[in-house]
């Protein structure tokens, strides 16, 4: 069974960069067909897609977040990251990692989440 665990600062200052990192477990990162993405949930709001990293290492983002955001991998590690740039307490919320097939809106897999909270 997939297991996958964000970790990263709970505390971010506004205008810094949030950098996550979510470990993988019970699978590999480079299996066909699978995708990586980030989500994340405001406080009192839905879920937001972020981004994502494909098994064979491309990476796409949201339009929404105004390429603010980067997404990268460590095979020998079995993880990938995101960076957020230019964060404000917009950007406070609750990130999660996620698996997925390609193309697909179903997340098989979720990290029990992490908040991050952005804050003089």
């Amino acid at each position: 069974q997939v297991q996958l665990q964000e970790s990263g600062p709970g505390l971010v200052k506004p205008s810094q960069t949030l950098s996550l990192t979510c470990a993988v477990s019970g699978g590999s990162i480079t299996t066909t067909y699978y995708s990586w993405s980030w989500v994340r949930q405001p406080p009192g709001k839905g879920l937001e897609w972020m981004g994502v990293i494909y098994y064979d290492g491309v990476a796409s983002d949201s339009p929404a977040l105004k390429s603010r955001t980067s997404i990268s991998r460590d095979m020998s590690k079995n993880q990938f990251s995101l960076q957020l740039t230019s964060v404000t307490p917009e950007d406070t919320a609750v990130y999660y990692c996620a698996q997925s097939l390609i193309g697909s809106w179903s997340f098989g897999y979720w990290g029990q989440g992490t908040q991050v909270t952005v804050s003089s």
